[in-house]
């Protein structure tokens, strides 16, 4: 049987993984809307697969996090971002979720196509299984292609 988790209907800390879609673009901003309403702390997280070139993956999901992270200290809320390197893209968030004491998850339902081997999407529905903290769903359009995330409007997060 699971651990039971006691927690309070108020969040002090906030997951959010992105994989910098538009989908988990509006994620965030569901969740700095949160974290402002509460006071919480957001926690960022980028889960790099194994088969990826790492190094450059990290790089690039750590400067996009750097845009992230400065917009919302801007804005008064206290941001923590992380890139991770595992194979089971939900198995890493659900250990994220116990090591740094989540009190809830935002998670967008669809991302980028070809992120890790299943698309974002089925990795919300993992969670929706998995997941003993609250857990928020910024229901999105499923993209139209797998095309790599254009600059615009998301350049102000990443």
């Amino acid at each position: 049987m699971p651990e039971v988790y006691s927690f309070s209907t108020i969040p002090a800390k906030i997951l959010l993984p992105i994989d910098f879609s538009p989908s988990s673009h509006l994620a965030l901003e569901q969740a700095t809307v949160l974290a402002q309403h509460f006071h919480a702390e957001l926690y960022l997280v980028n889960v790099i697969s194994e088969t990826a070139n790492v190094e450059e993956a990290k790089k690039e999901a750590e400067a996009r996090f750097a845009t992230s992270v400065a917009g919302l200290t801007a804005k008064g809320i206290k941001a923590t971002a992380k890139v991770e390197v595992e194979s089971d893209v939900a198995g890493c968030i659900l250990d994220v979720i116990e090591r740094e004491k989540i009190d809830m998850v935002a998670v967008s339902t669809h991302g980028l196509t070809g992120w890790h081997p299943l698309v974002f999407g089925s990795i919300a529905e993992k969670l929706i299984r998995l997941v003993h903290v609250p857990l928020l769903l910024v229901r999105t359009e499923k993209p139209a292609s797998s095309a790599k995330v254009s600059g615009g409007r998301l350049m102000e997060w990443w």
